[in-house]
């Protein structure tokens, strides 16, 4: 299967549970080992204000603005870390550049500067993430678990994250209502 990295994941309507059902993921890998992908749409009861705060994370209040969007629950793996989805800006001391604007960063260098001029144009937070073994997500998508979309920043960074499920499927042009969850090979 051709990698899916800088994809995104469409929990199909049959898909239930805590962590997916009605899940949108952004797939920052994908290869013959398994893939791994941040959930961007199904927030915690945390403001990134908050989060920062309990990191104990130095705040001018002079300077930052209040950060009151939502934390995202990236998925079920490692859920203490986090991961910061953002337009490109250079000097983390982790980042990967999936695309000509899209970026993830795991440092924590990048916090310190969420709310102030040296911010990332457009970003996410999220905690925790989804992970595949080899062959399992290939496995998953068979059977009509995901369906599958290149990634899109204006759904990223410019879909409020409650709509964003509605926003990918929408992008297929198709009625997901009207999908079929069985699996069938002619």
């Amino acid at each position: 299967m051709q990698s899916l990295q800088n994809h995104f994941l469409v929990a199909m309507p049959s898909l239930k549970g805590p962590y997916f059902e009605r899940s949108v993921i952004y797939l920052c890998d994908h290869n013959e080992e398994g893939a791994m992908g941040i959930v961007i749409n199904i927030p915690v009861d945390l403001q990134l204000g908050e989060l920062l705060e309990q990191l104990e994370l130095p705040v001018s209040s002079a300077e930052h603005k209040p950060l009151k969007q939502a934390v995202l629950q990236g998925g079920p793996v490692a859920d203490d870390r986090g991961f910061v989805v953002h337009t490109p800006i250079a000097g983390f001391s982790s980042s990967l550049e999936l695309q000509h604007d899209i970026m993830v960063t795991t440092s924590k260098d990048i916090l310190a500067t969420l709310g102030t001029s040296e911010e990332p144009d457009h970003y996410i937070l999220a905690l925790g993430y989804a992970g595949w073994e080899a062959g399992q997500l290939e496995q998953e998508i068979a059977e009509n678990t995901w369906l599958t979309l290149p990634a899109d920043s204006n759904i990223l960074f410019h879909t409020h994250f409650a709509e964003r499920w509605q926003a990918a499927v929408n992008s297929l042009g198709i009625d997901v209502w009207q999908l079929s969850s069985d699996a069938g090979h002619a």
